[in-house]
């Protein structure tokens, strides 16, 4: 019988993934830019490096905030690791005219949470939730370095074609990333995480032209910030954001700019919406919430958490959370492909109880 194989239906929207997939570009292909002084002293110290190299540059950052690179290490116990580099003051046009002060305000603090998610955080993570080790991080002026672990050793492969199996994997790092962070506060982190946040997205709301869901949307996003049960989510956790083993049973998520507080079905409904159809979402989508709902359930059983209000609570807030991103789709690109009909229905539904 074949495996049933799902295909992304989503295009880079909002930051590329933190390692692009192999082959990488050639030597010949890379832009070099001489090294700060300041961090490769930094570099070396902290890696115990004789001697570094920007071996490659796995990817530019999103509106030419920086890029991130693979450098090779001499003398090291580890041959490579991964470098985020953030350059505030070398941004460029937004690549579809979105480019405002308010929304480079924005993109300055996700760097800032994501090196405090870095510093302050990741050392929770298990291997149930993997995420790139942190190493270091540094700062002169204008410019921000994250040092990161290079997961390709153990976590080479990336997707844009999903078999059921790795659906699950994905799900299942989202359970214990969920587990692990339920009730925290999220201190030094976006106080209600996601990219897509109403209060982070007033020019999208603005444009908005649905004038239900724009009158509606403030009601919908109390209703995901009530909730009783919250935890830390990952806030951007689309298929391009994981990173998977090569059989494909385990992940390691990566791009923690918009990690913060919430309801966790933000990501699971975010998750499912970057790698499903619409005719697989509304097929599959009961299986798959229940294969998360048990593995969240196994990964909090130390907690005296009562799961079936948990449960109950989340599961009446999926919709609303699919509502949540697609009022900013709408605003964004109303284009977009992640818009479908399974999700406008799903929306349809959720407008009808609000008042």
């Amino acid at each position: 019988m074949p495996h049933t194989v799902f295909t992304c239906n989503s295009c880079s929207i909002h930051h590329p993934a933190l390692i692009i997939p192999h082959p990488a570009p050639s030597l010949k292909d890379i832009t070099t830019i001489e090294m700060n002084p300041g961090f490769k002293e930094y570099l070396l110290q902290i890696t115990k490096s004789s001697d570094c190299k920007e071996l490659e540059v796995i990817q530019s950052l999103w509106s030419g905030y920086g890029r991130i690179s693979r450098y090779e290490l001499f003398g090291a116990t580890v041959k490579t690791v991964v470098v985020k580099y953030i350059a505030l003051n070398q941004s460029t046009e937004h690549l579809r005219g979105w480019k405002t002060h308010f929304g480079h305000l924005r993109k300055v603090k996700s760097y800032q949470v994501e090196t405090a998610w870095y510093k302050d955080w990741s050392q929770h993570c298990t291997e149930e939730c993997r995420i790139p080790a942190f190493i270091g991080s540094y700062a002169e002026d204008q410019d921000q370095w994250i040092v990161m672990e290079d997961l390709n050793s153990d976590f080479p492969r990336r997707k844009s074609e999903l078999e059921m199996k790795e659906v699950r994997a994905c799900l299942n790092w989202l359970a214990n990333f969920h587990a692990t962070f339920m009730g925290k506060e999220p201190v030094g982190l976006w106080e209600i995480g996601t990219y897509w946040h109403l209060r982070t997205r007033p020019d999208e709301w603005d444009r908005l032209e649905h004038a239900e869901l724009k009158a509606k949307a403030e009601a919908i996003d109390q209703a995901l910030n009530d909730c009783r049960y919250k935890t830390i989510v990952h806030g951007d956790a689309k298929l391009a954001n994981f990173c998977f083993s090569e059989c494909g049973d385990r992940v390691a998520a990566v791009d923690f700019q918009y990690v913060g507080g919430g309801c966790g079905m933000k990501d699971v409904a975010y998750f499912l919406g970057s790698c499903l159809s619409s005719q697989d979402y509304e097929k599959h989508q009961e299986a798959l919430l229940a294969f998360y709902f048990s593995a969240l359930k196994s990964a909090l059983t130390s907690s005296n958490i009562k799961f079936e209000e948990l449960e109950l609570e989340w599961r009446r807030m999926y919709p609303f959370a699919h509502t949540d991103f697609t009022r900013f789709l709408l605003g964004w690109m109303p284009s977009h492909r992640k818009i479908n009909g399974y999700g406008l229905r799903m929306m349809n539904s959720v407008l009808a109880v609000l008042e």
